[in-house]
């Protein structure tokens, strides 16, 4: 039988060799870990905030600034002409299609003349009529004269009666009021045959002005009634000026006037702006839904005809403009506070910004005077009141005339929802804008 030895058994008291290593690297993690931990649970419960965590800053910048009235608008040719006829009859020949170009003076469709012209040719044949009845009476005028003659020489010799040389007189009288009632008639006729030749003119019809026929109302072979109103069979239009139609709210009609600066963009028109100023600003207004818009009328030249009758367009109005302007976010300002709304903010703990205004109030009403507060943010991180003075503003950004550099840093807002204070303008220590809960030491 073969005899196995065993392996010789650890002294009493000590761990074995594994055990020993898992101990100590446990010890060693629980000195790293216990360190990290602690500053974790300080940071988190018992440490200050830091201020610059809550602030939202924007760095002032160089641009350009715009403060504009918008509103939508239609294009129309500034000058154009509804074509219509004034006869009735039958469309019997268009000369011209939609998109033609046409002179001043061009025929552009007639109207069948044949009734126009069987009156003016009955017109003419009863003037012929007349004017042969009053050959003839001319010629019984002419005898009249005669005979009265003959009556007025026998009365001096006494060898006709007084009633023979009145009969005579008579006559002629008679004569000669039959050949004025025939003139009467041949102007009546002859007025007549001028307005039948005037409808037998109409029927055709002929351009007024040089420009494209933009739209056809009527076709060849339809049968057109002028008797109640002119029907209209086409519109040309001068398409080399074109006058864009905006409609502006009653709010806002009041800051347009008459010779200022307007530019708009159309839907596909690849962000091109084209630039006049406004022309007219009719005083009847147009109510949509209860909504009262006033027409605001300027014209652009169209050489290329890229503009298109009834395009939409997208319409800005410039109140005021600044180019190359030191430019900081509209929120970073708020109002120049006096010495007593000072200190009552200072005691609610609240920042004086925007929120003094009415609300649906426009806030840049606040800063019409040209002065504001901004807080800028010093390269140490520290914030400070700074007085300002304030140019062109929209509802986006303002522009700084001065007290404010580009590249400066302002506050515009706080990450959360507490409160903030800033310092007063011209503070020598240059106090933080903190929030409430550090100025208290820690959370409650």
């Amino acid at each position: 039988m073969t005899n196995t030895e065993l392996p010789p058994s650890p002294p009493a008291g000590r761990a074995p060799p594994r055990r020993r290593a898992l101990l100590l690297a446990l010890v060693v993690a629980g000195g790293i870990l216990l360190p990290g931990a602690g500053y974790f649970a300080w940071q988190t419960w018992f440490a200050a905030d830091d201020p610059g965590d809550k602030l939202l800053t924007a760095a002032a910048t160089r641009g350009n600034l715009e403060d504009t009235v918008t509103a939508t608008g239609t294009l129309q040719p500034k000058e154009f002409v509804d074509v219509g006829t004034q006869v009735s009859g039958q469309l019997k020949k268009l000369h011209v299609n939609i998109g033609a170009v046409v002179k001043k003076g061009q025929l552009l469709a007639e109207i069948d003349p044949s009734v126009y012209q069987a009156k003016v040719d009955g017109d003419r044949a009863q003037l012929l009529n007349q004017q042969a009845q009053l050959a003839d009476r001319q010629a019984q005028l002419l005898l009249a004269e005669l005979q009265l003659k003959r009556q007025q020489n026998m009365t001096k010799d006494d060898a006709t009666t007084a009633e023979a040389l009145q009969a005579a007189e008579a006559g002629r009288e008679s004569a000669l009021a039959q050949v004025n009632s025939v003139k009467a008639q041949m102007q009546q006729t002859g007025s007549t045959l001028r307005g039948d030749e005037a409808s037998l003119g109409y029927t055709k019809i002929y351009a007024p002005i040089a420009g494209t026929v933009v739209s056809q109302a009527a076709k060849q072979g339809q049968t057109l009634n002028a008797n109640q109103q002119a029907p209209i069979v086409m519109r040309i239009a001068d398409l080399s000026t074109m006058t864009v139609q905006a409609q502006v709210s009653e709010a806002d009609v009041s800051k347009l006037k008459v010779g200022m600066e307007v530019y708009f963009t159309t839907l596909g028109g690849e962000n091109r702006r084209y630039r006049s100023t406004l022309r007219q600003i009719p005083p009847t207004p147009t109510v949509v839904n209860n909504v009262v818009l006033y027409d605001a009328l300027f014209d652009v030249a169209n050489p290329k005809q890229a503009l298109m009758t009834q395009m939409t367009a997208q319409v800005f109005f410039v109140i005021a403009s600044a180019q190359d302007a030191v430019l900081v976010p509209l929120p970073a300002l708020h109002p120049v506070a006096t010495p007593v709304e000072g200190r009552k903010r200072a005691t609610r703990g609240g920042r004086g910004g925007q929120s003094g205004g009415a609300s649906g109030s426009d806030p840049r009403s606040q800063f019409a005077n040209g002065r504001a507060m901004v807080s800028v943010v010093a390269a140490d991180g520290k914030v400070t009141e700074r007085e300002v003075k304030v140019g062109v503003m929209n509802r986006v950004s303002a522009q700084i005339i001065s007290g404010l550099e580009p590249d400066e840093k302002v506050v515009i807002g706080s990450k959360s929802a507490d409160p903030v204070a800033r310092a007063p303008a011209g503070n020598a220590t240059g106090s933080a804008l903190v929030p409430n809960a550090a100025r208290t030491g820690g959370r409650p």
